[in-house]
């Protein structure tokens, strides 16, 4: 994912069906699964990915500590304010503890403030007073962060899902203990009381936000030891106001000194609506807290409990640490955007309209990267949050006049496609169903027939031309082959949703468009081109050639975008064997990159060629369903074979984790599906394609007690194909299950070998779904 100026960026109430659980019920789901006794937040590393810059990303993430979903969430600063790169693993300055809501270096943050402690003298320059420190001496776990400086300061942080318990202890020489409270950049104020040991305020920036003139971040800490010294600064010219208890302004910020060598701890929660709000945060989340230590248990309990939800055994341990923190990652976004009132009940600022709502609220997530594997996971693991989430993206349409496509908090438009209606139509099918379908698809329609003021998956980019001719033409639409593929597949979806819930009016019109990728294949090529709006193709063609009618890829990665249909694209092809052929030359061909448009090297361009796997480009997401497509046309253990060489050779559990960016969990998704040895080719369907688990067994257990349990009896580096397969005992003759299968639990067994079964689920009755294979 990156920046939103490159090129390709243009950029009631129904029931839930069959998972509404009443909070009794949530709440026994909760406590079974902490009844384990496994410790798994040991396996996490919260660092995992933070070894990346500019150039090269091994997972462009920071060390969040957070709760999961968290509104707000918290993170060591070694970056500059403002940089995307808050956190790099290879600078040994730490310069602040923000409060952290990024969801992608290339998009940035918004409402930050950060707290630095200080020994000896009070510095305000954020360059200045950075202090060094070494990885040796920190620790990065969902619950809990650590970390001391070589000044001897040492720093902890335990969250909680909108605050957070600080502790910090100064050593007993070096003088005087300051803290320095830092407002970032644009408006913030701030207030301190010393007689109630508070410092209040807020802060203002952002990027994103569609009413800026009503954003304000209201936050509230409270401290347990006595303020020997306080004043005001501002980080323009770092000025400093000793004794004043107010100010406000470009970046304004406060200090406070302690007696020398003490031990103190801080509660800190923000709201969005209002300083009032923050306080009832504070009290409910952090009020019973006398301890950091409390906070600390009873994050980790949350942690352990989710991420006991998938209990996997039999693999290395590097294999379980890499599972773990990737699943960390898989619970984090989107981020929960609503507070609750002094009597429980859920509100939220709303950042599309800058007003006050009753209801819920998710944000931060670009579903071009999470539509193909987060959303699918998270369907599993947290049916009743989606419900919710499904009547959150209606609201968010309501306020702002379109539906999501990547919000940063509110609409940015970032990539491309209209992927709202993937989640939508996912969630439906899987029996999510919180939400009138009807204004879906006539939301989905607003944005399939307009564009929108933000950017390219704001409405559509090239809308008249993709309708009236069947493609987006090229040059008038960067991308423009890459949006054709991708509007195809969200029209299936909107097609998908009319036809299940009768509304023949809108499944007459997208059943029109939904075939449209075939207009941008080449038959002499074999390659999905770009058009011109003649009709002519784009001239001369280099497949290896990225940027133009591609986005972030060249036509080696976007031939493979036909989720709904890969009967089709077979079908373009002319037979199994020359598609599957063309898929093993992805891997056979050699990673040379020639950068087109983009004009130089991009971070996606050096990750392929460090993969060493030819043309396979997974460290961005156009691609990384391509290897499931085998098992379409009747080589599923190729399948197989490519499942265990990515999980094995481009993941792990180090600051180098990622073949690429970890878009919202995206990535981690991906992982985590695929070492279950299930992936979602095509969300808006109800199928997961079989690939080969790295676990000789795997336990999921559902929202309502029920567990699925994956076995694979000899697994092994070695034993990477399926043999024999049953389902609850049953043979399983086919090359996927159903979202239902694995929500009404049982058991899915493998027999693994170390040779491929080529006569095993090889036949078109075996194939997942695709429009063009007859059911």
């Amino acid at each position: 994912m990156k920046n939103l100026n490159e090129s390709c960026r243009l950029r009631q109430r129904l029931p839930l069906k069959r998972f509404a659980l009443s909070a009794a019920a949530a709440l026994f789901a909760l406590s079974a699964a902490t009844a384990q006794e496994r410790d798994y937040v040991q396996y996490v590393n919260t660092l995992q990915g933070t070894d990346s810059r500019f150039e090269l990303s091994y997972g462009n993430t920071y060390p969040t500590t957070a709760m999961p979903y968290a509104m707000h969430t918290w993170s060591a600063q070694t970056g500059p304010n403002g940089e995307g790169w808050k956190y790099q693993y290879s600078v040994d300055k730490i310069r602040g503890f923000q409060q952290a809501h990024q969801c992608s270096p290339w998009m940035s943050d918004y409402a930050v403030y950060s707290l630095m402690p200080e020994v000896g003298k009070l510095v305000v320059d954020e360059e200045a007073r950075a202090s060094k420190f070494s990885h040796a001496n920190e620790i990065g776990k969902p619950h809990y962060y650590k970390v001391t400086l070589d000044n001897g300061i040492t720093t902890e942080m335990a969250p909680t899902t909108r605050g957070v318990h600080l502790r910090f202890t100064y050593p007993r020489k070096g003088g005087a203990a300051y803290l320095v409270l830092d407002g970032y950049f644009a408006q913030s104020e701030v207030k301190i009381d010393p007689e109630k040991r508070r410092i209040t305020g807020w802060v203002n920036n952002q990027r994103f936000v569609n009413h800026p003139e009503t954003f304000r971040n209201y936050f509230v800490i409270e401290f347990d030891k006595p303020f020997e010294e306080w004043g005001t600064w501002e980080n323009r010219k770092d000025e400093v106001f000793a004794g004043k208890t107010e100010g406000a302004g470009d970046g304004y910020g406060a200090y406070v000194r302690f007696r020398p060598g003490t031990k103190v701890q801080a509660k800190a929660a923000s709201s969005y609506i209002s300083p009032e709000q923050a306080l009832v945060t504070l009290e409910r989340e952090l009020g019973a807290d006398k301890t950091l230590e409390a906070t600390k248990k009873r994050g980790a309990a949350t942690w352990n409990a989710l991420l006991g939800r998938i209990n996997v055994e039999g693999g290395t341990d590097e294999e379980i640490r890499t599972f773990y923190s990737c699943l960390f990652r898989a619970n984090l976004f989107s981020r929960k955007f609503y507070e609750r009132d002094a009597e429980g009940n859920p509100y939220y600022y709303s950042p599309y309209d800058g007003k006050v709502h009753a209801g819920y609220m998710y944000t931060d997530n670009g579903f071009w990267d999470t539509f193909r594997s987060q959303f699918p996971l998270t369907n599993i693991l947290h049916p009743t949050m989606q419900g919710r989430y499904m009547q959150a993206l209606l609201a968010a349409q309501e306020q702002c006049g379109w539906l999501p496509s990547w919000s940063a908090p509110g609409e940015t438009g970032g990539m491309l496609g209209n992927h709202s209606i993937s989640l939508l139509t996912d969630a439906w099918v899987k029996g999510i169903r919180t939400f009138d379908p009807a204004k879906a698809l006539e939301a989905y329609a607003h944005e399939a027939m307009n564009k929108g003021p933000w950017g390219g998956a704001n409405g559509r980019a090239g809308w008249k031309e993709y309708w009236q001719l069947g493609y987006v033409p090229y040059p008038e639409s960067m991308g423009s082959t890459a949006q054709t593929l991708e509007y195809a597949y969200d029209d299936f979806c909107a097609w998908q949703l009319a036809r299940m819930t009768g509304n023949k009016f809108y499944e007459e019109i997208f059943a029109r468009v939904m075939y449209n990728y075939r207009n941008v294949f080449d038959h002499e090529s074999g390659f999905m081109r770009g058009r011109l709006k003649d009709g002519s193709w784009l001239s001369p063609f280099d497949p290896y050639e990225w940027g133009g009618p591609y986005c972030e890829g060249n036509a080696w990665h976007y031939n493979w975008s036909v989720f709904h249909d890969v009967q089709g694209l077979i079908n373009l092809y002319g037979s199994d064997e020359t598609f599957t052929q063309k898929i093993d030359s992805v891997f056979t061909r050699p990673n040379i990159v020639k950068p087109g448009t983009y004009g130089g090297m991009i971070h996606e361009m050096k990750e392929m060629q460090l993969a060493e796997m030819g043309q396979y480009a997974h460290g961005n997401q156009p691609i990384q369903h391509m290897i499931y497509m085998y098992s379409y046309a009747g080589q599923p253990w190729k399948t197989q074979y490519w499942s265990r060489q990515i999980t094995s050779r481009l993941y792990n559990s180090s600051e180098r984790g990622y073949p690429g960016d970890e878009d919202q969990g995206g990535m981690s998704s991906w992982y985590i599906l695929s070492s279950l040895g299930i992936y979602s080719v095509c969300p808006g369907t109800d199928q997961y394609v079989l690939g080969s688990p790295v676990f000789r067994k795997a336990t999921i257990t559902m929202e309502d007690g029920r567990k699925f349990t994956i076995e694979a009896a000899g697994n092994s580096p070695e034993n990477v194909y399926i043999q024999s397969a049953t389902l609850n005992g049953k043979p399983l003759e086919k090359n996927w299950i159903t979202y239902g299968d694995i929500a009404r639990g049982g058991v899915m067994r493998f027999e693994m070998g170390p040779e491929p079964n080529k006569s095993r689920c090889t036949s078109k009755e075996a194939s997942p779904f695709s429009l063009s294979r007859p059911e």
